[in-house]
């Protein structure tokens, strides 16, 4: 869902991240190009090898989060990227979770 905010539209976008995502600093390095970026949300590991994320703040912030998802880390190897508009849920950092 979009919101407007004082610094225009709000987007959050829920997504998995498939490949050689766990153990190369996937989780680390997205938490900082979301620091970066200005967004917030949150990355975790999941049971299948993949990483799980959510992600909120300005349109054009989240999308280049999701642009940089697609290649990660220098030690990754991303497959695949399935990304779907959420929620926002106004959160205020970027965290890993585990």
């Amino acid at each position: 869902m979009d919101r407007r905010s004082d610094n225009g539209p709000t987007k959050a976008i829920t997504g998995t991240v498939r490949g050689r995502v766990q153990g190369v600093s996937f989780r680390y390095s997205m938490q900082q190009a979301a620091v970066g970026l200005n967004v917030n949300g949150w990355v975790r590991n999941l049971p299948d090898r993949s990483v799980a994320f959510h992600a909120e703040g300005q349109a054009a912030a989240v999308d280049a989060l999701v642009r940089w998802a697609h290649s990660g880390p220098a030690l990754a190897s991303v497959d695949e990227v399935d990304a779907t508009r959420a929620e926002v849920a106004g959160l205020t950092t970027f965290e890993i979770l585990s």
